[in-house]
């Protein structure tokens, strides 16, 4: 099986957590940007992911979508880069990773549309109120540098994306510790390496 990465992304989407974490692995990859729309909706694109979003990573044969997932899946095939947990570490690892990809992502998703969850609903929602989010946010990450602790892991691409584009466009509150962390990420050079290609891969069109 050919061991060759491809991302399918574009600039201006959520495939940007994939080329940061694909940086932070630091193994070779090539990238196809594909126009948002009508573009993800051939057969071509839907036999790779029937959403019809991005990103999409191809590592040879295998196919993987949504963020969190390749995340997780380059962590645990590259452990060279030292990205996936230690056995200590999966407790927080797996806890906050997932609490990104479905409470978090749900709750700043209602609040860039201006949804307001009813009091009589948030039972049945995946977050309940934004303000128990928030709460959660700064419980992991109390105390630590990362989502584990001293060390940078997947989880913290994942976890971290969200922080930072959050406050980026008002979605998360403003919170010091919160300021903090995505501060401490985005200084990372290979945060400032991806965040480079896409900015340029956006002004090529």
């Amino acid at each position: 099986m050919s061991t060759k990465l491809v991302l399918h992304t574009n600039p201006r989407s959520r495939g940007a957590i994939a080329r940061w974490m694909l940086e932070e692995a630091a193994e070779p990859y090539s990238v196809v940007n594909h126009q948002l729309g009508d573009a993800l909706k051939t057969p071509q694109y839907l036999a790779l992911n029937p959403l019809g979003k991005v990103p999409v990573l191809e590592h040879g044969e295998q196919v993987v979508a949504e963020c969190a997932a390749i995340c997780a899946y380059i962590a645990a095939r590259f452990p060279a880069a030292d990205l996936a947990p230690r056995d200590a570490e999966m407790a927080d690892y797996y806890r906050w990773l997932f609490f990104g990809a479905g409470p978090l992502e749900s709750c700043v998703f209602d609040r860039a549309l201006g949804r307001e969850m009813p009091m009589e609903k948030r039972g049945m929602s995946a977050y309940g109120e934004y303000g128990r989010v928030m709460d959660a946010l700064e419980f992991a990450l109390n105390g630590k540098d990362y989502v584990v602790g001293a060390r940078f892991t997947a989880a913290d691409v994942y976890l971290g994306s969200h922080i930072i584009f959050g406050l980026q466009f008002g979605t998360i509150e403003k919170r010091p510790l919160l300021e903090r962390y995505a501060e401490r990420l985005q200084g990372r050079a290979s945060y400032q390496r991806a965040a480079k290609l896409d900015a340029e891969a956006a002004a090529n069109g």
